[in-house]
């Protein structure tokens, strides 16, 4: 499957997955120095391949008749420090209620770990900005995801279906936040917890054969 295809792919699973909505959120795919990405104002369900530009790793035009999407230095500025292959961008309903309300996503589950453990909120800025790019790239340090202040979320990976998975697990787990504040006041995981986790994930149960 091409880049582009992928783009395609992932951006129908991201509309119905609830993810996004109208022609918010954006994709995109790297591969060496060339970055395929989501056009600028175009529904992620209604993508064809043709439709998605190309840019390279400085922001020109390659390739494609259609503007690339507005978040793109965003994504660039990702790549630029980062070892992420695949970036997905979303406007999912908990994680933008989260980013909306705290500075951080604290681990209420261990999966959380998957991402990096605690997720950090960046600081706003408008969209499609340098500012929002560097507010972005701090926030994703040492991370597979972050929360961007009143706006949505971002999360990397090294292939798209990578990145698309921790898009998943993100708003799993601002959810589980969001619905456990209205039973009551969800218990946080201490670092002695997750650091447990890490060592049994390390040293798995073995199961004897008879």
């Amino acid at each position: 499957m091409s880049l582009r295809e992928q783009l395609c792919a992932y951006g129908r699973r991201a509309v119905e997955l609830g993810l996004v909505i109208g022609t918010s959120g954006n994709l995109s795919v790297r591969q060496g120095d060339l970055v395929a990405v989501t056009p600028s104002g175009a529904a992620l369900d209604r993508l064809t391949p043709e439709m998605c530009p190309i840019v390279d790793v400085e922001g020109y035009l390659v390739e494609g008749e259609l503007q690339p999407s507005s978040e793109t230095p965003m994504h660039l500025a990702v790549y630029e420090t980062t070892d992420a292959q695949a970036i997905v961008h979303t406007h999912s309903v908990f994680g933008t209620v989260v980013a909306t309300t705290m500075t951080e996503l604290p681990p209420v589950h261990y999966n959380a770990l998957l991402l990096g453990g605690v997720v950090k909120v960046a600081e706003y800025a408008t969209y499609g900005t340098p500012e929002l790019a560097a507010n972005v790239r701090a926030a994703l340090e040492g991370k597979q995801a972050a929360l961007m202040a009143n706006h949505g979320g971002v999360t990397i990976g090294a292939t798209l279906e990578q990145a698309f998975e921790a898009t998943r697990l993100l708003e799993w787990l601002c959810e589980v936040y969001v619905r456990g504040l209205g039973v009551g006041k969800p218990t946080i995981l201490t670092e002695e917890q997750l650091a447990a986790v890490v060592e049994r994930s390390f040293n798995p149960p073995q199961f004897p054969r008879r």
